[in-house]
């Protein structure tokens, strides 16, 4: 009995066989991100983005009545509304500007950025059909809806002008600042664009949200108010967290008060912005991959 003990204590110890540990290093498929190469496929990809609009503008004005007039009806009517209660009942400074015009110019540029959210969030589960079956860059689907955006834009744009001859008031001579400033919207209403397209494929409550977000975010930006407003200390987080304050204030100073924008506001915005596209692109293309097998 001790002999078969020794014996069995002499023989090595069983273990079982380790599981695979995986593929080949080589095989391992890794997904590398050149800037030139999307900036050539996005530029391949510009008459679809052309056509994709095309299609979205001609669906939302095609048998409406009032037709592109659509595209100022909103703004026009939050600014009476904002008129009759901000400035009646709450008596806003605007620095002797008239109080339509102040409105105006922080609408135009918030009703560009809610149209881009609300239908760029959508623009993936809208063309799943579409995207399952041709091969294109999938950032284009938000991209299209932000071009529709920029028409509309364009056209509350004209509207302005007009309002600046019933003021009899004349854009400032540092309109050219707008040019900058434009850069920080597309930058970053592109970027918000592209984070709630594929958020809205993997998690379809995020629809939800949105007319929540929206109604929110026109009282959180300062639309019918100056970015004065917020205090003093507060000002360069808020405008990192939300570049569209400095946006619509330096819109403001250009074309109203004949200024420049604010230098270090400014500059915070641009990084924010930068920073909202580039991370929301990398969350993009990292989500991406799984889009026809969520949907």
């Amino acid at each position: 009995m001790g002999g078969q003990r020794a014996q069995l204590a002499d023989q090595p110890e069983t273990r079982p066989a380790a599981g695979p540990e995986g593929p080949p290093p080589e095989l391992v498929f890794r997904r590398r991100l050149r800037p030139a190469q999307v900036a050539r496929e996005l530029w391949g990809a510009r008459e679809l983005v052309r056509a994709l609009a095309e299609r979205d503008l001609r669906a939302r004005y095609k048998q409406a009545v009032l037709g592109f007039a659509w595209a100022v009806m909103t703004p026009l009517a939050l600014c009476a509304i904002f008129t009759l209660v901000f400035h009646r009942a709450v008596k806003i400074d605007t620095g002797g500007v008239p109080y339509t015009l102040f409105a105006y110019v922080g609408l135009i540029v918030w009703q560009f950025f809610s149209n881009t959210m609300n239908q760029g969030a959508l623009s993936l589960s809208n063309n799943l059909s579409l995207l399952n079956k041709v091969y294109c860059p999938r950032e284009v689907f938000p991209l299209a809806t932000m071009l529709v955006a920029t028409v509309d834009m364009l056209i509350g744009t004209a509207v302005l002008g007009l309002l600046f001859l019933v003021f009899w008031t004349a854009p400032a001579l540092t309109f050219l600042w707008v040019l900058p400033l434009l850069g920080i919207q597309f930058a970053f209403t592109y970027g918000v664009a592209l984070v709630l397209s594929v958020a809205v494929v993997y998690l379809r409550d995020v629809r939800h949200l949105l007319p929540i977000i929206t109604q929110m975010g026109v009282f959180a930006t300062p639309v019918a108010y100056p970015l004065a407003q917020i205090p003093q200390r507060l000002q360069e987080v808020y405008v990192a967290v939300n570049p569209l304050g400095a946006v619509i204030e330096g819109y403001r100073r250009a074309l109203l008060y004949g200024d420049a924008p604010d230098p270090a506001l400014t500059a915070i915005a641009a990084v924010s912005s930068v920073v909202f596209l580039v991370g929301g692109y990398l969350f993009f293309k990292k989500l991406e991959t799984g889009i026809a097998d969520v949907a």
